[in-house]
């Protein structure tokens, strides 16, 4: 899908296609950031959660045990999830 044109309702309002939502990977119930460009675009892109560096120590505050040593890949994967806001809280 190359473009797309979309009618706008009488509130003001547009429905993007599921072929745009899918590209995006935007599911139900994801937010979707604007941001307004010059010469009057507009880039349309998926919201995304921001960690926080409390996220990620978490990992290493003593409130995650590991039975043994973790790997390095293991450690990139929670220091991902932990910048990504998707450790659980304890």
């Amino acid at each position: 899908m190359a473009s797309a044109s979309l009618t706008v309702t009488a509130k003001g309002q547009v429905t993007l296609k599921r072929e745009l939502l899918d590209h995006l990977g935007i599911r139900p119930g994801d937010r979707v950031d604007f941001e307004k460009m010059p010469g009057g675009e507009v880039r349309v892109r998926a919201a995304r959660t921001v960690g926080s560096i409390d996220k990620f120590l978490h990992a290493l505050d003593g409130k995650v045990t590991a039975k043994t040593p973790l790997t390095i890949e293991e450690m990139n994967e929670i220091t991902a999830a932990g910048w990504a806001g998707k450790l659980a809280e304890q």
